[in-house]
């Protein structure tokens, strides 16, 4: 109907949109478009029908697409409760094997935008299992991938991105009809491993297939910034989140990607030693109940290093308490760190379960390095030789993480670079290296451009450079 024909009613609309994006979810038809998910995003979905059909599954399936898409997620997980108990519909249902696949992959995003990755993986398999074609099982391994990599079962989710690209291929569908699912999940089990040119190069990926799309450009920007921490260049990478945090376009992005771009943007502050503004960053932060972005524990991390041990076990305790309620890739981060905090307080029978019940987590979901990444060396390597000591069958793996040590230790500031520069003027300087302007610099920092440019000839004679791009080239310098 063109618009000629005269107005469309509301439910009309809906439906259209719902039908389009529906076509849509799959590979091979292009992606969803923006104004169909804003419009569905918006819907209030309504009341559990008395059958469930194949209609209204795909209308319920859109919506939930567009509420994970567009960040509209203000009834968390209770949205799911309303339909569904213990994964199966509270209500009969006469749904088609590819109704029901859809519904449930809709579901299986949702979960994982809300931070749900434990509810989320268990409809991901729902819907690989009344996947009939090639494309429904393209869309189920997405979330799939997605839904385990956020929740650090990362061997299952490898082997969900493994199938999934391979379908991919075989299939030839066109390189915009990629998953941001998928990318997202191969990113979490890239960073698992340290594996930071591989996450430029998913970065990449996403950026180019959807290129004028802020949600997934938001998205390749967050997995650059975390590849250049892992890669310890942390100076650029913190540079860059400020950025990103101080955009505009931070408001057209996941939920689940600034949750994660925030805590990166804090353990950067924290590994550069600016600790209380670590916290200042995190002092509004809000975790949802899954915590697949935990905050408590991104707070943790940071009052480790500033020796309030007593605080962070205080901290964490709530998160401990969840158990298989709480995120396993945040949970054992919140284990070692806790197991450190014990050791220094003269607790080593509980600094050693702490680090016993984190490497059994770890051994569980694929062995990663993260768990390791923001706490101290010295105290990690003293417990995990008393680990091999005290419980043998973990010996192996402990040594494995012995030797990856020195690779996967907080990074610290370039001190010749840094060490003359006052708390201000570090700042300043980690915004230098960044694409933004002085004017723009000022904007982000509520000062006027002329203090800026007198900060900016400060640190120049600080350094002894008489250029931005000295200054920048200096700051970004490789650690010797």
């Amino acid at each position: 109907m063109s618009d000629s024909d005269g107005p469309i009613s509301p439910s009309a609309a809906l439906r259209a949109a719902a039908a389009h994006t529906f076509a849509r979810l799959e590979p091979g038809h292009g992606q969803p478009l923006a104004r169909h998910l804003a419009l569905l995003a918006e819907a209030e979905p309504g009341a559990t029908p008395l059958i469930w059909t194949d209609t209204r599954a795909m209308v319920l399936t859109s919506m939930l697409v567009a509420r994970a898409r567009h960040d509209a997620l203000g009834d968390g997980i209770e949205l799911v409760s309303r339909y569904f108990d213990s994964g199966r519909l509270t209500r009969p249902a006469a749904l088609s094997g590819p109704a029901r696949s859809a519904l449930y992959a809709g579901v299986a995003e949702y979960c994982a935008a809300v931070g749900w990755p434990q509810i989320g993986g268990h409809y991901a398999a729902e819907a690989l299992l009344f996947a009939e074609t090639p494309a429904q099982r393209y869309r189920a391994l997405s979330v799939q991938a997605l839904n385990l990599g956020l929740n650090a079962e990362y061997p299952g989710a490898a082997r969900a991105i493994d199938d999934a690209r391979r379908l991919y291929g075989d299939c030839g569908w066109a390189a915009e009809d990629v998953s941001h699912c998928i990318l997202l999940g191969d990113g979490f089990v890239a960073a698992s491993r340290a594996e930071s040119a591989r996450m430029h190069a998913i970065a990449d990926e996403l950026e180019h297939a959807q290129p004028d799309d802020p949600y997934w450009v938001f998205s390749a920007e967050m997995t650059r910034v975390a590849a250049m921490f892992i890669g310890r260049s942390v100076p650029e990478a913190l540079a860059k989140s400020w950025e990103l945090l101080h955009s505009s376009g931070r408001t057209r992005s996941f939920r689940i990607v600034r949750g994660l771009l925030l805590g990166l943007h804090a353990d950067m502050l924290t590994a550069l030693g600016e600790y209380e503004e670590a916290l200042a960053v995190l002092d509004n932060a809000v975790t949802n109940p899954g915590h697949a972005v935990c905050f408590p524990m991104q707070r943790s991390r940071t009052l480790l290093q500033m020796g309030r041990e007593r605080e962070v076990i205080e901290n964490t305790n709530a998160c401990v308490a969840l158990h298989d309620e709480h995120c396993l890739r945040t949970l054992t981060q919140v284990l070692t760190v806790r197991a450190v905090a014990f050791l220094r307080m003269g607790g080593e029978k509980r600094a050693l379960q702490s680090m016993e019940s984190a490497f059994r987590l770890i051994q569980r979901t694929g062995g990663s390095m993260m768990p390791f990444l923001m706490i101290p060396f010295s105290e990690t390597d003293l417990l995990l030789d008393r680990l091999s000591a005290t419980t043998p069958d973990l010996a192996s793996a402990a040594a494995t993480t012995r030797q990856m040590l020195p690779k996967i230790a907080a990074p610290s500031a370039r001190d010749d670079a840094f060490a003359v520069l006052t708390t201000t003027e570090r700042e300043l300087a980690y915004l230098l290296t960044s694409s933004l302007g002085i004017p723009d610099i000022a904007r982000a920092r509520n000062v006027s451009v002329n203090t800026v440019k007198s900060q900016v000839r400060s640190i120049y004679g600080k350094l002894g450079v008489s250029s931005r791009e000295d200054a920048v080239a200096l700051l970004q310098r490789p650690d010797e």
